[in-house]
């Protein structure tokens, strides 16, 4: 029987990474010898006692870029295949465990979590990504929309399994009418994917059309200055929040009274499944790939055109003067949480690993 190999060099605060725990956690119960390969060696903690980890023993590499994590972990690994037989299962940067899988002639999963949308804009690109991912045994993506967007874009196969986050314990939790204020939550990294500057271009607007309202926005990343240079020169301090990253986002899904997503493409944004677990309204973009499929073609929630501010605020001031029709299509979304059952989702995903093990 060979062993499992989890790649993934850097691990971050991010939705990959809930899914890298559960996941690698499941794993660990049903495979007798599981490794996790990264550089970083500070979330140990999160990982089942019986996953082999293989970190450097230095924090150096913990704040370095995923390029120079991915070399590290290339050489960590060299002593492990000269032992064992493994198949390696990649969850991120996917070239460099192609490279590893083919000099040690082990087959290779690869796990995608975000739509081609983010990384192909060239031809050059396209034929590299394609090359990578036909070469792999087994693609994996999160979403039937991503399914079809990687053989439209590429004219590569994958099998699609959703994110395994939600447990069978009911988090359903009414709805209050807005009271002083309509309360909007935001959770992202603060990058150009996420796009919270969208999301401030149409609260300026509210501001401007005397609606009262107070946004807090999850996250930090690169575009942190620019957002605040953007809320402090039109004098939106007192409305918006930039509060960082948080452990506990969850407890500010349960004060808010509307979830708002920006992003400019996604994979299966697990922050959209969250919020309909705390059965909050939603309003977000239609973007490659998602959103749109967890709520229905705007069954579920509302949906707007990406980077479309205009569209936004006026989705925004509809609910803030109706609130019952999203809170209507916010209950109605709890019918549909099994699709993203931790369990029936593990159980999928080990079905795929064990053809190779």
């Amino acid at each position: 029987m060979k062993n499992l190999i989890i790649f993934i060099p850097s691990i971050e605060n991010a939705g990959v990474e809930k899914n890298l725990f559960i996941l690698s956690n499941y794993f660990a119960k049903h495979i007798n010898n599981t490794y996790l390969v990264t550089a970083n060696n500070n979330y140990k903690k999160k990982f089942n006692k019986k996953i082999k980890i293989v970190c450097p023993k230095s924090r150096f590499f913990n704040n370095q870029s995923r390029a120079i994590k991915s070399i590290c972990c290339f050489f960590l690994i060299l002593n492990l295949f000269k032992r064992k037989k493994f198949v390696l299962f990649s969850f991120q940067q996917n070239l460099f465990a192609l490279i590893i899988s083919k000099i040690f002639s082990v087959d290779l999963i690869i796990r995608l979590n975000t739509s081609p949308n983010k990384y192909i804009s060239n031809y050059f690109q396209k034929i590299i990504f394609q090359t990578i991912y036909k070469l792999a045994n087994e693609i994996i993506v999160n979403s039937k929309d991503f399914k079809k967007n990687l053989k439209k874009k590429l004219n590569v196969k994958s099998s699609y399994i959703y994110n395994p986050i939600i447990t069978n314990k009911k988090f359903k939790k009414k709805r209050k009418k807005i009271n002083k204020y309509l309360k909007i939550l935001n959770i992202g990294r603060l990058t150009h994917q996420k796009d919270q500057m969208t999301l401030l271009r149409s609260l300026k607007l509210l501001k401007e059309n005397n609606i009262r309202f107070k946004a807090s926005i999850i996250g930090g990343g690169y575009n942190y200055d620019n957002l605040k240079e953007y809320i402090k020169t039109h004098q939106l301090q007192k409305e918006i929040k930039l509060l960082g990253y948080k452990k506990n986002a969850h407890k500010f899904m349960n004060k808010a009274n509307l979830f708002v997503l920006s992003s400019k493409y996604e994979g299966l944004p697990n922050v959209l499944i969250e919020a309909q677990k705390y059965n909050l309204p939603i309003i977000s973009t239609n973007c490659p790939t998602g959103p749109k499929e967890i709520l229905l073609n705007g069954k579920l929630g509302e949906l707007y055109p990406v980077s479309d501010h205009k569209k936004l605020f006026y989705k925004i001031k509809n609910f803030y003067l109706n609130q019952k029709y999203l809170i209507r299509k916010s209950n109605l979304s709890q019918k549909y949480l099994y699709r993203f059952n931790t369990k029936t989702n593990c159980i999928k995903y080990l079905r795929i690993i064990k053809k190779y093990i």
